[in-house]
């Protein structure tokens, strides 16, 4: 699998540290790397999250620290008219922190860069959201050294690692750029029946080579990528329809209601009723 080289700011004179909020109708799957380090805070989106090889929910304040060439992408869980989601991305060089890394006092700057080279995510945003959301603002100098305290601040927090420490960044940068394509075809047809074999001829490769491919990529077997999509629509339905139980499985492509039943409540731990009669609208 390949990710796609993103190239942050086209030129070769291009700033060592750019920070920008977004505003996104939905976060779609678009599986890239680039050679910065990435920031990125989630103010009010859900869904799931892809780093290397960890395959996991997000919710809003989610606030993960990524290393160069590190595989990544964001998917949130529904797509809402009238809502956005937003979020802000802070993306630096390496080379801002060349001259400091023999100093002592940025010792502990140097091994959170160190340390986020499989991603690191930080449990608690909140005694960083405001220095995050004030620096797309700040420039120049103020914006350089309001990484340096924000970076130095995040140092003496225990970010979880999320990419195993067997996951190879550079395999991963080099295999066939394959991923983006199965997942796009995978979020356009959801709601209809999907087999192994028709993702795998997508790509062109065996059924059997294409389950350990997708694994291997995702952390996560097709089928159960699949049904996370599959419950993610149902909730949003759930939630915002008065639509009944069985016609609601069946748009999300669950041609069972009781298989329906039986991953909605593995998912969710509840069953598709409690959860419409427990949900905050």
């Amino acid at each position: 699998m390949k990710a796609e080289l993103e190239k942050i700011v086209p030129g070769n004179d291009k700033p060592v540290l750019v920070a920008y909020p977004m505003s996104l109708p939905y976060l779609e799957f678009y599986w890239h790397h680039h050679p910065e380090y990435e920031l990125t805070f989630k103010i009010n989106v859900s869904g799931k999250r892809i780093v290397g090889d960890s395959y996991e929910e997000f919710e809003p304040g989610d606030l993960v620290l990524i290393g160069p060439d590190l595989p990544h992408t964001w998917v949130s869980d529904k797509k809402v008219k009238d809502k956005s989601c937003d979020f802000v991305v802070i993306q630096f060089s390496g080379s801002l922190f060349n001259s400091f890394t023999g100093l002592p006092e940025f010792e502990n700057i140097k091994r959170l860069l160190q340390s986020c080279r499989h991603g690191l995510h930080f449990k608690n945003s909140k005694p960083f959201k405001e220095l995050i959301l004030s620096l797309p603002g700040k420039s120049g100098v103020e914006k350089i050294t309001g990484l340096i305290d924000l970076l130095n601040q995040l140092s003496q927090q225990k970010g979880r690692k999320l990419a195993s420490a067997e996951y190879d960044i550079s395999q991963a940068k080099n295999s066939e750029p394959r991923i983006n394509k199965v997942c796009t075809y995978v979020e356009q047809n959801f709601a209809k029946p999907i087999s192994i074999n028709d993702a795998a001829s997508i790509i062109n490769i065996s059924p059997s080579a294409f389950c350990k491919f997708f694994k291997r990529a995702t952390g996560k077997t097709f089928s159960d990528y699949v049904n996370d999509l599959r419950v993610g629509y149902a909730c949003y339905q759930l939630i915002e329809t008065d639509k009944q139980i069985s016609t609601i499985a069946r748009s999300a492509g669950f041609e069972s209601l009781t298989y329906f039943n039986r991953v909605f409540a593995r998912k969710k731990h509840s069953t598709p009723r409690e959860f419409r009669n427990e949900a905050v609208y």
